[in-house]
């Protein structure tokens, strides 16, 4: 049963951002410091990556903890309220990522998905992490 009326719930699920959320912009503009110039959330690539370097052929995920499913199978038993909506809901989400990254993989792509609390805790570890994916896949 959820504890908010309609209406408040519709407030509360529009308040929610899709993209540019912190972890995000944090990530994007530490890249954009060192030089790195990418796409966001390119609906030609499939499953709209975050950040994208096409010629490369990287795609980049900053997912949200509770959307995506970071340790479900924990977690999952902390949710108690509306649990016949929210578990498969997530449970939903965690699979589309999987067929995404398949997809990706499938069409040559190399993936990389990091939690957002990660990124906004240690934001120039991920960077550093994704420069040097980046060399890497220039090499090549």
């Amino acid at each position: 049963m959820d504890n908010l009326t309609p209406e408040q719930r519709r407030k509360n699920m529009q308040a929610i951002k899709a993209s540019a959320t912190k972890a995000e912009v944090l990530l994007a503009k530490s890249l954009f410091r060192k030089g790195y110039r990418y796409r966001k959330n390119n609906k030609s690539v499939f499953g709209k990556p975050d950040l994208t370097f096409k010629k490369i052929k990287l795609a980049i995920f900053v997912d949200g903890e509770f959307w995506h499913g970071k340790d479900w199978e924990i977690r999952k038993e902390n949710i108690k309220s509306n649990r016949e909506y929210w578990i498969p809901k997530i449970e939903r989400n965690i699979s589309r990522d999987k067929i995404v990254d398949a997809e990706l993989i499938k069409e040559n792509w190399t993936v990389m998905r990091f939690w957002s609390k990660d990124i906004e805790q240690n934001t120039e570890l991920y960077t550093d992490q994704i420069e040097q994916k980046i060399k890497e896949l220039t090499k090549n």
